[in-house]
């Protein structure tokens, strides 16, 4: 289906197009059937996904009046796609020891290994691998704000050992699991809100380094978004260098000058989203790159929906510039803290 006939579908609360796909609304952080009862969203604050793991790898909830998590899926590669996330899922959460691999998908499936790989791909723009990486990450992540030891934590999420979870510590967290840890609780991150041509701008850090950048109209907003990250730290008004950082930002937003400051970044993300986020980097000031063009660059040409979700999720805008991605329609798709915002730092680029 269309995004059109999606619309026109949810308008009319249509309950044939039940388990085709599901709708998230950006505003309340959940997502519905196309026959939800729930009043109706703006259209510019809905997300159109094919699966609810779709819906859930981007920080949806399901909602609780249609539970389009219990829908059956009518599409076959959507069910089978759907199959293999369950099957992942309940590995995660049995904190299973035992290996998990595509052999095991196709001995269940009746599928082979190739074409299990490729369906999931297709559809998620991931690998199952990489879905697997993401559950255990986001597992890993709940275990250590809830105060668990990192070894505790780490078996938990499935990683068997904390050895292993050490070994690619920051690909997986930007910081050591012991310092994610703390995160959830006695960390010491600092913050500062100040204004800025896009209004007002939190800039956060641990003594490592920028952990949060962020854009608002409301302070107290945005300190809430950044408690909801780490509730257990000691978040406290800027300390250490967090004062120097926060003053290259603004100087550079106030100055234009030619690149943005090189500044030292601690910040979490799975693999495959420091991938991207490492390409973004690559977008010189007042250029653009299409959601696909990237996924080309990172050798996934079928994970442009994967590669919107990364810039979804980047948690140091500006710095980190996902607002140099638009869609191939040339138009602008999707910024955490606005279009408008999106447009208004595309026009300053530009005309810098």
């Amino acid at each position: 289906m269309n995004q059109q006939a999606m619309i026109a579908a949810v308008a009319a609360r249509d309950k044939e197009c039940d388990g085709s796909f599901v709708y998230a609304v950006k505003t309340t952080g959940i997502y519905c059937r196309p026959s939800c009862p729930s009043r109706h969203a703006k259209i510019e604050n809905v997300v159109f996904l094919e699966l609810p793991e779709q819906a859930e790898t981007k920080g949806f909830r399901a909602c609780r009046r249609c539970r389009p998590d219990l829908a059956n899926v009518k599409d076959p590669i959507l069910s089978l796609t759907r199959q293999v996330c369950r099957r992942i899922e309940n590995h995660v959460d049995s904190q299973s020891g035992d290996k998990l691999s595509l052999a095991v998908f196709a001995e269940e499936t009746g599928y082979n290994e190739d074409y299990l790989a490729r369906s999931f791909k297709k559809v998620m723009g991931i690998s199952p691998f990489d879905y697997y990486d993401t559950l255990r990450n986001k597992k890993l992540k709940e275990n250590l704000q809830k105060g668990e030891p990192v070894s505790e934590a780490a078996y938990g999420a499935g990683f068997g050992s904390s050895s292993r979870l050490y070994e690619k510590a920051n690909e997986r967290l930007g910081m050591s699991p012991a310092s994610y840890a703390k995160g959830g609780k006695g960390a010491e991150i600092a913050y500062s809100i100040v204004d800025c041509f896009l209004g007002r701008i939190l800039v956060a850090g641990t003594r490592k380094g920028v952990c949060a950048v962020y854009f608002g109209d409301n302070d107290e907003k945005l300190l809430d978004e950044l408690q909801l990250e780490f509730p257990k730290a000691e978040i406290a008004p800027e300390i250490g260098d967090l004062a120097e950082w926060t003053l290259k930002i603004t100087d550079f937003l106030a100055n234009k000058v030619a690149a943005i400051p090189e500044i030292p970044l601690d910040m979490f993300g799975t693999a495959f989203q420091r991938r991207v986020w490492q390409e973004l980097l690559k977008i010189a000031p007042g250029k653009t790159k299409t959601y696909k063009e990237v996924a080309i660059n990172l050798g996934a040409e079928k994970s442009s929906r994967a590669v919107g979700r990364a810039c979804a999720t980047n948690p140091v805008s500006l710095i980190v510039p996902c607002h140099r991605v638009i869609g191939s329609d040339g138009k602008l798709h999707g910024y955490r803290w606005g279009l408008e915002r999106k447009e208004l730092l595309r026009e300053w680029e530009l005309t810098g």
